[in-house]
C-alpha cells in the first residue's frame, strides 16, 4: 500500500475516536498543540529558514517567500489562533431542526463530523496548524499535503502537532503529512475516494482549477482573489486613500489583497492624484488605462487579459469609471466572487453595491483586508470558498460539520 493510502486508511480510523471525543477532550488537545508550538518556537523558525534560503537559490518569488516565512510574531499568532478555537463553542451535536410528528415520532437534525478532510495547499506553512486545529475541534481527521516550497517548515509543524497529540487522549493518526510532495501522490490524493470525505484547495488559481478538473473526491473550491475597491463620487478623501493603500500593501502575498481600483471620474478629477502619490509612496507598481495614465507618465497601460490577473505583489490596476452600474459590469466580468468593496458616503450606492455584487464578502467603507477567519471571530481558518454550495466565504468551525437526521420512535410503521 502507497504512504497516500496508509495515511488515508490510518486518518479514517481515527476519524471513527474523533467522531465521539468530547469538547473537553478536543480542546486539551488544542491547548497541548498551542503549547508545543511556542515551545519548539526555535526549531520551526530553523527549519522555515531552510525553505527560505532554498527558495531564493530557485528564484522564488518575494511574495510567495512572504508567504512561506514565519517569524516568532507569526508562531505566536499561530498558537493564539488555536487557543482561540479552545474557547469557541464546539458546533458538533447541536441541534439544528426538531420536528414533533402527529403519529409519535421525534425528528432531530444534529450537527456531526463531515469524517475526513484533505487538504492540497501552497507555500502557506500556518495552514499546516490551521487545518489540523479547526478539524480537531469539530471532530474531524484531516490528511494535509503541503508544496514542495514549504516542506521543512510543514514537516516541523507536523511533528509539533504530533508531539502535542501524544499528551492528549486524541489518537496521534488524527493528523497526517503527506510527505511525498510530488504530482504524482497529488494526483492519487484526488481519487482517494474509499478514505476521504472531502478536499479542499488552498493556492493559486492553477491548483485549484487542476483539483476541481481531476478530483473524484468531492471539493470544496477556495478561490483565487481578483480584489476591486470602487471609489464612489461621493468617498472622502482621506477614508478612500486609506483603505485602498491598506488593501494593497498591508500584505500583497494574499488572497484578500485588491489587485484593481475603480474610481468615478469625477473623484478621479478631484482626488486622483492624492491617490496616485500614496500608492507610489508605498512603491506600489500602476497600470492604468488610457485617463489614468494621463495623471502620471510612470503608469503603465493596461492590456485587456490584466484584468483578471491576479498579481499577489505590489502591483495594481486602476481605471475610471463613470458610475455605480460601470463599476458592478467591471466586477461581475473579472471578479473571483472573493472579496469586493466600495467606499461612498451615498446609502443608495452602497445598496445597490451590496445587492448587486456576487462575492463571498462584500464590503462598505472597510479593506477587504479583514476577510480572515481570525478576523471573522472563527479562529483559524481552513480557507475561503468562493463557490456557493456548503460554504462560502471564510471557512471556520461550522463549514467543517455535516448533519444527520436522529428519528426516534415507539414502534411506528407506514
Amino acid at each position: 500500500m502507497s504512504e497516500i493510502r496508509d495515511k488515508g486508511k490510518a486518518a479514517k480510523q481515527a476519524s471513527v475516536v474523533l467522531n465521539v471525543a468530547t469538547t473537553e477532550e478536543k480542546n486539551q488537545a488544542l491547548q497541548l498543540i498551542a503549547d508545543q508550538l511556542l515551545q519548539e518556537q526555535d526549531q520551526l523558525l530553523a527549519e522555515n529558514k531552510k525553505d527560505i534560503e532554498e527558495g531564493r537559490e530557485k528564484g522564488i518569488d518575494s511574495a510567495v517567500l512572504d508567504r512561506i516565512l514565519l517569524t516568532p510574531e507569526r508562531i505566536e499568532a499561530m498558537a493564539e489562533g488555536v487557543r482561540l478555537l479552545v474557547d469557541l463553542k464546539d458546533p458538533i451535536g447541536e441541534t439544528l431542526e426538531e420536528i414533533h410528528k402527529e403519529n409519535g415520532l421525534h425528528i432531530v437534525k444534529k450537527r456531526v463530523p463531515i469524517g475526513v478532510i484533505a487538504m492540497i495547499y501552497e507555500a502557506r506553512p500556518n495552514v499546516t496548524i490551521d487545518a489540523a486545529s479547526l478539524a480537531l475541534k469539530t471532530g474531524n481527521a484531516v490528511v494535509l499535503r503541503g508544496s514542495s516550497s514549504a516542506k521543512h517548515s510543514n514537516l516541523a509543524l507536523w511533528r509539533v502537532i504530533q508531539r502535542g497529540l501524544e499528551k492528549s487522549s486524541l489518537p496521534v493518526d488524527s493528523v497526517q503529512l503527506i510527505e511525498d510532495t510530488s504530482r504524482e501522490t497529488a494526483k492519487e490524493l484526488f481519487t482517494l475516494n474509499d478514505y476521504l470525505d472531502v478536499l479542499i484547495p488552498r493556492g493559486g488559481a492553477k491548483l485549484i482549477q487542476t483539483v476541481i478538473r481531476e478530483s473524484t473526491v468531492p471539493v470544496i473550491e477556495t478561490g483565487a482573489g481578483n480584489c476591486h475597491v470602487f471609489i464612489d463620487e461621493s468617498a472622502d478623501e482621506k477614508m478612500a486613500i486609506d483603505i485602498v493603500v491598506n488593501a494593497k500593501t498591508q500584505r500583497p502575498s494574499v488572497c484578500n489583497a485588491i489587485e484593481t481600483v475603480l474610481i468615478d471620474s469625477n473623484w478621479l478629477t478631484q482626488h486622483g492624484k492624492s491617490l496616485i502619490k500614496a500608492l507610489q509612496d508605498q512603491d506600489v507598481q500602476i497600470q492604468g488605462d488610457d485617463q489614468l495614465q494621463a495623471f502620471d507618465s510612470a503608469i503603465e497601460a493596461v492590456e485587456q487579459n490584466d484584468w483578471s490577473s491576479e498579481y499577489l505583489d505590489l502591483t495594481v490596476r486602476v481605471k475610471s469609471v463613470e458610475n455605480v452600474q460601470q463599476a458592478l459590469d467591471h466586477i461581475a466580468a473579472y471578479s473571483t466572487k472573493h472579496s469586493e468593496c466600495i467606499i461612498t458616503q451615498t446609502d443608495a450606492h452602497a445598496e445597490q453595491f451590496l445587492n448587486s455584487v456576487d462575492a463571498a464578502a462584500v464590503y462598505v467603507n472597510a479593506s477587504t483586508r479583514f476577510t480572515d477567519g481570525f478576523e471573522f471571530g472563527y479562529g483559524a481558518e481552513i480557507g475561503i470558498s468562493t463557490q456557493k454550495l456548503h460554504a462560502r466565504g471564510p471557512m471556520g468551525l461550522e463549514a467543517l460539520t455535516s448533519s444527520k437526521f436522529v428519528i426516534r420512535g415507539t414502534g411506528q410503521i407506514r
